[in-house]
């Protein structure tokens, strides 16, 4: 006697195809949540990579780094300070594990060896160009964004946002020129932020087109400083020349600097400004910032502490904490939790 072999009836495969729909959709976020998760983890460390090199550097100088580089170039006593500029990021480099990629950077010369903005010496052009994995959050888009500099999605704090958003002696740990030493940071190591990230920037360069002001991904420019909140709100210019976080090496405001003054990935736009009018050259072309932390992970972002610490911190953190971690010596006694 032979047996006949009973296949699938039609309704029997689609259940069974409704079956693995249903699972695939309660799956895909879990998926996507875990690989999230370890983005989020890969960007705490390279930000505790960051943050132990300049432990690292601070103990073979007595002092942190520098946060923008701003001095006189002998070559040219008359150039304006400022487009000197190197990062804390460019400053750091012989400290990282990757430093063979960064090995050539000659900071003797200024970033910018004209006033035009590709005018950079021919012997860092190729190095300043380099795209580095450290500098990058993998929960964003990790390309350039500047067809003259590799990105970095990480920045130094430089405090609270104290006199309308100065880059000069700020109350965090770094500022232009800054030599910070451990014992100036009275308010704790474990309390005092280091590091903190920020989206890449997106859209067209120097734009008044509003459908772009977009607070995660642009900034508003004005032509003066210090910042107030009334020219902020009025500026019409949309990323000024370039897009935020375009270059390691470049030590300003919409790169390698952000602070306290608004909360991490706050619903006000970024706001830049720049000193103009001036003959002083110590002061001509100084970028002004409130520049907040901003990333691309859910419901927060990371930040590394000085002592080499990283935490993640939620949007929602109370004003006066988010303040009080910015500064080195402010005194408040409060920790972010």
């Amino acid at each position: 006697m032979h047996l006949r072999r009973r296949g699938f009836s039609l309704v029997e495969l689609l259940v069974v195809v409704a079956i693995i729909g249903t699972l695939v959709v309660l799956l895909l976020p879990a998926v996507q949540s875990a690989r999230e998760a370890a983005r989020r983890m890969q960007c705490g460390n390279n930000l505790r990579q960051l943050a132990l090199a300049a432990a690292n550097y601070e103990t073979a100088r007595g002092y942190y780094p520098v946060g923008s580089e701003s001095r006189q170039w002998a070559a040219r006593p008359n150039f304006p300070y400022q487009y000197f500029r190197w990062s804390v990021l460019a400053h750091l480099s012989p400290f990282y594990e990757e430093q063979q990629l960064l090995q050539g950077l000659d900071l003797t010369v200024p970033l910018y060896i004209d006033l035009r903005p590709d005018a950079i010496a021919p012997q860092n052009k190729p190095i300043v160009k380099l795209t580095v994995g450290l500098f990058l959050c993998p929960s964003d888009k990790a390309a350039p964004v500047s067809d003259l500099f590799g990105p970095t999605n990480y920045a130094g704090c430089t405090g609270t946002g104290t006199g309308g958003g100065t880059p000069f002696d700020t109350n965090g740990i770094f500022f232009i020129n800054s030599r910070v030493r451990p014992k100036e940071v009275t308010d704790g190591l474990t309390k005092t932020a280091l590091f903190s990230e920020s989206i890449l920037g997106d859209g067209p360069v120097a734009t008044t087109d509003r459908t772009h002001r977009n607070p995660a991904t642009a900034y508003v420019f004005v032509l003066g400083a210090p910042l107030a909140d009334s020219q902020c709100n009025a500026a019409q210019m949309l990323n000024y020349t370039d897009l935020r976080g375009f270059s390691w090496a470049n030590g300003e405001y919409r790169t390698t600097l952000y602070n306290h003054a608004r909360s991490p990935n706050d619903a006000v736009i970024d706001c830049v400004g720049v000193i103009m009018n001036t003959a002083d050259k110590k002061m001509m072309y100084a970028g002004y910032g409130l520049r907040a932390a901003r990333s691309r992970h859910p419901g927060g972002v990371n930040v590394a502490f000085a002592d080499g610490a990283v935490r993640f911190v939620a949007d929602g953190v109370a004003a006066a904490v988010w303040q009080a971690a910015a500064t080195r010596a402010g005194g408040e006694g409060l920790a972010l939790p």
